[in-house]
């Protein structure tokens, strides 16, 4: 199968390791060419790190760097099974893309959205066919991570659903079909886990180190902090803010404002070597 990838950040970079360790072609996609292929570079470093680890040969590693290529233009895409859009949380942006996408692919190819939040019917409304869109979110690290939300808009035709799904199996993922609503399952569930520790820190309650502490304590692989910060500070309040105003500014999913600072200050976390915590020494203090 040869997939489409749009959108070449941290998202992007894991579908595509996860698509090429599974035996597909990739294609990444993105309009500033140095990106696309600063995004094959570090493909081609993450796959010779498995190696490094033994957790693949060299010879496989090989083949799946050869089966990966970018591209700057649209029409690259154009002999893609599925596309699968990876860029900003923005509405427009993603519609635009997808109206591009649209008009090169072959009629039996799937378009997909790696859309935190945003509703899949919306996403498709402006789509000559709708019935071939479909949600795939997938969860960071994308290599990694098992679960994949497969989200069927109000016009996404099942056998789409059904092939969605075994695209997500084929990776090795634990596929799981979501209703189409604001943050589907896993966003909707963990704006508690992300707002309310803020809250808390905001009202002084406790510091950030000790809700993170707390938590880790519960058995919680990273307290919400960290978590924000491996995800990336800008990314997780984008998804928030999407979800509070499609809920029509529901309280219990109000934007922090103690985040809204630190993205504001430039504090995108790891990516950014600050975030909540700070990693220029490569060390959370």
């Amino acid at each position: 199968m040869i997939v489409g990838i749009c959108g070449t950040g941290t998202m992007g970079r894991g579908i595509a390791v996860a698509s090429l360790l599974a035996g597909h072609t990739v294609v990444m996609f993105d309009i500033r060419s140095e990106a696309a292929q600063s995004a094959q570079v570090a493909v081609a470093a993450e796959l010779n790190k498995a190696v490094a680890k033994k957790k693949l040969d060299a010879e496989a590693a090989q083949q799946a760097i050869d089966n990966c290529s970018t591209t700057d233009a649209v029409a690259g895409l154009s002999q893609c099974d599925i596309v699968i859009e990876a860029i900003a949380e923005d509405p427009v942006a993603k519609r635009s893309l997808f109206e591009a996408v649209e008009a090169v692919i072959a009629p039996t190819a799937i378009l997909a959205s790696n859309t935190s939040s945003i509703a899949i019917t919306a996403l498709a409304a402006h789509l000559a066919h709708p019935r071939r869109f479909v949600g795939l979110h997938f969860f960071n690290p994308a290599h990694i991570m098992k679960l994949v939300e497969v989200i069927k808009g109000r016009s996404t035709a099942d056998d789409v659903v059904h092939q969605a799904f075994a695209f997500a199996t084929s990776l090795g993922k634990t596929p799981v079909i979501a209703a189409d609503v604001p943050g589907f399952i896993v966003n909707r569930v963990a704006r508690n886990f992300y707002n309310e520790p803020q809250r808390i820190v905001t009202e002084q309650c406790a510091t950030i180190e000790q809700v993170d502490g707390l938590m880790s304590s519960l058995g919680f692989k990273m307290g919400p902090f960290q978590l924000m910060d491996l995800i990336g500070v800008d990314v997780n309040l984008d998804v928030t803010t999407s979800q509070w105003s499609q809920f029509y500014n529901e309280p219990r999913f109000t934007p922090s404002l103690l985040q809204r600072q630190v993205v504001d200050a430039g504090y995108h976390g790891r990516k950014s070597g600050r975030g909540f915590y700070d990693y220029s020494s490569d060390t959370t203090t």
